[in-house]
């Protein structure tokens, strides 16, 4: 190779150093406060107090939004030292007051506490304490109407915990939910109660027992564009306002009465945190046809499965005849639990060729004399 192509790549590289410039941040940027309230036309402000906020939907500051990255990590060096202040006092235990923020629709902005959310995300905390101020869109779309909606609920009853339903209209049944037991609780006692007393006791004593049963029972899996509170309006509104007679897996009436009061009295009777039984038991015959000479070992694997009550070798057109006992979950299908335990359980043992499964319809027992 010749002097003059070696001399031009040395100059080629030398202009690739001088013009090199270092990658950009490829942390996403802070949200704009200013921008966001634009483009959502959010203007009503409503003041909701004081309450923890989750630090990941803290996503934007009023005036430093330049200042902090994404993860709120301070992008000049020289914030540091007041960052590592605080971030001691937070491990000290010191009460550092609430942090201000504005609220618009999902995301929250600082107006004041960019430091202390900073060192809350870096020493791992997941909430913090905040006076929250929310900025309600004016325009008129369906999910502004809902968002509306949402935001007069929290205004009325003045719940520290949001409640989330995707459906225009279904914030009023909620609170007609609220203004009938503010008439029963008036009627109880001498004292007047509140409407937002009311408020708090139907979410502690109602509201919150029947969405631990939906969701022990598993039922927004189903539903997944849902959310808890969807199907806490849907099955209240059919089974306590219409008196409509639904059926929902194994029947939800079962467990929450046909009445909201009645709910209420049943559920004053438990122990904190304990909700009604949520099992039924499904008695299921299974019928097998297995390879030759592998009866008795799998009569003994069989038998050592929980649900299994009795195994018998019989002589016919099949070789093992099994009583089991299964037990259900809350508002799941029968169909779901047998076949779930037939192909898991049963069908997955090596020398079983076919299997029939018989749901007895109605039982008569003798009881042993």
């Amino acid at each position: 190779m010749g002097i003059t192509s070696w001399k031009s790549k040395i100059r080629e590289t030398l202009k690739r150093f001088k013009n090199f410039q270092p990658p950009a941040d490829e942390t996403p940027a802070m949200k704009s406060f200013e921008e966001q309230r634009i483009s959502e036309a959010a203007y009503d402000s409503h003041d909701r107090g004081n309450r923890s906020v989750a630090l990941n939907r803290i996503t934007g500051s009023v005036g430093r939004y330049k200042d902090f990255d994404s993860q709120f990590r301070p992008k000049q060096r020289a914030t540091s030292e007041r960052l590592e202040w605080i971030k001691n006092a937070m491990r000290q235990g010191r009460n550092l007051g609430p942090v201000k923020l504005y609220q618009i629709k999902d995301d929250f902005f600082v107006l004041d506490g960019n430091h202390r959310i900073a060192a809350a995300k870096a020493l791992g905390q997941d909430e913090i304490l905040a006076h929250v101020v929310e900025l309600v869109p004016t325009d008129d779309s369906l999910q502004n109407i809902l968002y509306r909606e949402r935001a007069d609920f929290a205004d009325r009853t003045r719940l520290p915990v949001e409640i989330n339903l995707t459906e225009v209209t279904q914030y009023a049944h909620l609170l007609d939910q609220i203004n009938e037991h503010q008439k029963f609780l008036k009627q109880q006692g001498e004292k007047a109660v509140s409407f937002e007393d009311a408020a708090l006791d139907w979410h502690k004593t109602i509201y919150r027992p029947l969405c631990n049963i939906i969701k022990n029972g598993r039922l927004v899996d189903y539903f997944p564009e849902r959310t808890v509170a969807d199907l806490y309006a849907y099955i209240t509104l059919h089974q306590w306002k219409e008196g409509r007679k639904r059926r929902y897996g194994i029947g939800i009436g079962k467990f929450i009465q046909n009445n909201m009061e009645a709910f209420r009295r049943k559920m004053a009777e438990l122990k904190d945190c304990e909700y009604p039984e949520m099992k039924h038991g499904i008695t299921v015959f299974i019928l097998m046809s297995v390879q030759a000479k592998k009866e008795i070992k799998l009569m003994e694997k069989i038998y050592e499965l929980e649900p299994v009550r009795e195994i018998h070798s019989v002589h016919g057109d099949v070789d093992l005849l099994v009583k089991v006992v299964l037990t259900r979950d809350l508002l799941s299908s029968d169909a779901e639990i047998i076949s779930e335990f037939v192909h898991d359980k049963i069908r997955q043992l090596p020398g079983i060729n076919s299997t029939t499964t018989l749901i007895p319809g109605i039982s008569k027992i003798k009881e042993p004399a």
